[in-house]
């Protein structure tokens, strides 16, 4: 029997329920307006938030809006990155077990792209790591209503540095079989007028290629620091597609988190 990550947050941060997860699903992408639709790039990487999906599923629809129309030739490979919540990481964890669960199905690891990180030293193998992380499971049902049929390369980020995620990610990019998503929120906590001003200045700093920001500007930020680097390396150019929090979406003023989507384009 192939061991399995099992869904950890389904009941909390989106629906239990089959129907009721895609349709929820469905409902955030049918809501993003024409600029989805509008002629660009092919996107070779997104941003995307990974709160529950009240407060941020329709930020995160932005970005996967995309892939309804840009995935052909059919993207087959989706490397997924998401910062460590529940677990101290040192560097990067790598899951062992052979596919990831949701209620939309199983997601199988891309066990033969995994393999070739194997000689890098900040790449460990961690089911532990990945057991009760949210950063990545969020995303998934989101991939699966829009990609179908993918395998999976999910990698825990901890306390590492730009350069190392960059190093993984170039042994990873592959051509246009491959999508690569960094999960991350912005801003925590801060009040609204406060979180947005600190939020629009992180998102020029990312636009900019600025691969210095820290755990209090995003979540995620040694993912996206590495994959700044990366981008830049290839030629990518960013995309703003949303940026919004809590506030906007459905939470008070008082204490917000701030959540973006970001492509960066070939």
């Amino acid at each position: 029997m192939p061991a399995v990550r099992h869904a950890a947050v389904e009941g909390l941060f989106y629906p239990s329920a089959p129907t009721a997860l895609r349709e929820q699903v469905e409902g955030f992408l049918h809501d993003i307006g024409p600029e989805a639709e509008a002629v660009h790039p092919r996107a070779k990487l997104l941003i995307a938030p990974h709160a529950g999906y009240a407060y941020s599923g329709a930020i995160a629809a932005s970005a996967y809006a995309l892939l309804r129309r840009t995935h052909t030739p059919a993207i087959r490979r989706v490397v997924l990155l998401g910062p460590a919540h529940r677990v101290w990481v040192n560097d990067l964890a790598a899951a062992e077990v052979d596919a990831f669960q949701t209620p939309l199905g199983r997601v199988p690891i891309d066990r033969e792209t995994l393999d070739r990180l194997a000689d890098l030293p900040q790449v460990i193998r961690s089911d532990r790591a990945h057991a009760q992380e949210h950063s990545l499971e969020v995303q998934l049902p989101f991939l699966q209503a829009t990609l179908g049929q993918f395998t999976l390369v999910p990698l825990v980020v901890g306390d590492t540095g730009a350069q190392a995620v960059a190093e993984v990610l170039e042994r990873l990019w592959g051509g246009d079989e491959t999508l690569i998503v960094i999960s991350s929120d912005l801003s925590h906590y801060l009040p609204y007028a406060k979180a947005k001003t600190v939020d629009h200045a992180t998102v020029q700093r990312i636009l900019r290629f600025d691969a210095g920001l820290t755990p209090h500007e995003a979540c995620g930020c040694e993912a996206i620091n590495g994959a700044l680097r990366a981008a830049r390396h290839h030629g990518l150019k960013p995309r703003l597609l949303d940026l919004r929090n809590s506030g906007d979406t459905a939470g008070g003023h008082d204490r917000v988190v701030g959540y973006t989507a970001i492509a960066f384009e070939a």
